[in-house]
């Protein structure tokens, strides 16, 4: 099942083909009707709050109030931001007993002021921490592309929300591709802005410096709708941009190592179907790329920043903490203040020189991931789990470290399994991103 655009659905509730109350009841009944995979794609339903809300969106829209291309459409919420009255539980049996929020996080209210109707607030790897999608306490998802197989992560439910058609936009967080690789592996499209484009106020933090918050949907416009929206700016679709003399770069530096044939192959052909599109694709050898590994060697940004506000919170409930979510936490607790500004001033380095190499680009190219999803039993190992968890990060958390705004495009052909395509534009550029992977779209595309 899939979900028409948010254009389509916009133009359906003007025309009165449609009313917000029926798209709500049917990603509603969509959700029922998954069985036991919808219930582990959602931690909680709001059916009466979001039947309620959607009938004040129908009444607006008979007075000619429509703020947005959003008004009166069901969207998801990840479990990790606050909803006026609702816990905030992400992922974790460690925060059931926590208070509910009093207020809605930024994104959410913007959402919100916009019209859109929130149905449900979607599972995730605890925490944010892993982009697998691995969720013990309340079941994993499983791809809707085949059951058995991971959806990627932390984003999980938000990307298999959208894959599902239940609804047209899920909202997400990504701190090291945690939007980009649900998308990749499921098959739709996912958007990391900027990280300071979008307020992270009201999202329960992995690492402050690293978190970006977006949207996961169907299409490029779709995504481009919802920035606007998250960022405050006005009403944008993305502009025609044809792709004859756009120069994009494919580092030859980390992102293509290891990959599955198959993601290999379909890497192969989408750069070769944007080239015969006009556009000039150079491979480049790219080292700064390689020295991000050595330099997150001690955990990073993020375990040091987890391990600052966990801290309190382990010291009481550890053991309701998932292991494996536990282990990378606690890890930062051995970095030292010194540990910590030499990862700060190594990124700020990184980033200078990064943006020299790349100033000639109108855009990176690379896989989003290296390899298909996984089945999900081929996680059963700790070992194992480290070693995939690492291979589905790396690319995406490459250009979370190096502040860059990126998106993960559908590249798989009819009857393949999906993969994604990244494009990589430089920080502030989200726009220009999104212009230039609207026109890209359709050639890459199944």
């Amino acid at each position: 099942m899939t979900t028409p655009t948010i254009a389509t659905l916009f133009r359906q509730l003007d025309d009165g083909a449609t009313t917000s109350r029926q798209l709500v009841d049917s990603a509603l009944a969509a959700i029922a009707a998954g069985g036991e995979e919808a219930r582990k794609t959602y931690t909680t339903l709001h059916a009466e709050q979001a039947r309620a809300a959607a009938d004040a969106q129908d009444l607006l829209r008979r007075a000619g109030q429509r703020p947005s291309p959003l008004a009166g459409l069901p969207i998801s919420v990840k479990d990790l931001f606050d909803e006026a009255g609702h816990v905030t539980r992400a992922g974790s049996r460690a925060l059931e007993g926590a208070a509910p929020a009093g207020r809605d996080a930024d994104a959410v209210a913007r959402l919100r002021a916009a019209g859109a109707v929130v149905v449900g607030r979607t599972n995730m790897t605890e925490f944010a921490f892993s982009g697998v999608g691995i969720n013990p306490h309340y079941g994993t998802p499983g791809n809707p592309a085949d059951p058995a197989r991971i959806p990627g992560g932390s984003s999980s439910g938000a990307g298999v929300s959208v894959a599902a058609g239940h609804v047209p936009l899920a909202l997400g967080t990504d701190t090291g591709g945690s939007i980009r690789i649900p998308a990749a592996l499921c098959g739709i499209v996912g958007f990391k802005p900027t990280q300071r484009r979008v307020s992270l106020r009201g999202a329960l933090p992995l690492s402050w410096s690293l978190d970006s918050i977006g949207p996961l949907a169907r299409t490029v416009e779709c995504c481009a709708i919802a920035d606007a929206v998250l960022a405050s700016e006005a009403e944008w679709v993305p502009p025609p941009v044809g792709l004859a003399g756009l120069r994009f770069a494919v580092p030859q530096t980390v992102v293509l190592d290891g990959m599955e044939n198959a993601v290999a192959a379909a890497f192969d052909a989408a750069c070769r179907r944007l080239s015969e599109a006009g556009a000039r694709i150079v491979e480049i050898p790219m080292a700064e790329l390689a020295e991000i590994g050595p330099a997150n060697a001690k955990g990073g940004l993020p375990a040091a920043e987890a391990a600052h506000w966990h801290r309190a919170l382990l010291a009481e409930k550890s053991d309701l903490y998932d292991p494996r979510v536990r282990v990378r936490i606690e890890r930062g607790r051995t970095m030292s203040a010194a540990d910590y500004i030499e990862v700060a001033q190594r990124r700020a380095d990184l980033i200078a020189r990064t943006d020299r190499t790349t100033a000639d680009y109108d855009a990176l190219l690379m896989p989003t991931v290296p390899l298909l999803a996984p089945r999900i039993d081929a996680f059963a190992e700790d070992q194992a789990f480290t070693r995939l968890n690492l291979l589905l990060l790396r690319n995406c958390a490459l250009f979370n470290f190096l502040d860059r705004c990126a998106i993960s495009l559908p590249m798989q052909r009819a009857g393949e399994l999906p993969s994604g395509l990244m494009l990589v534009g430089a920080a502030g550029a989200d726009r220009r991103l999104l212009s230039i992977a609207a026109a890209a779209e359709p050639v890459v595309g199944a």
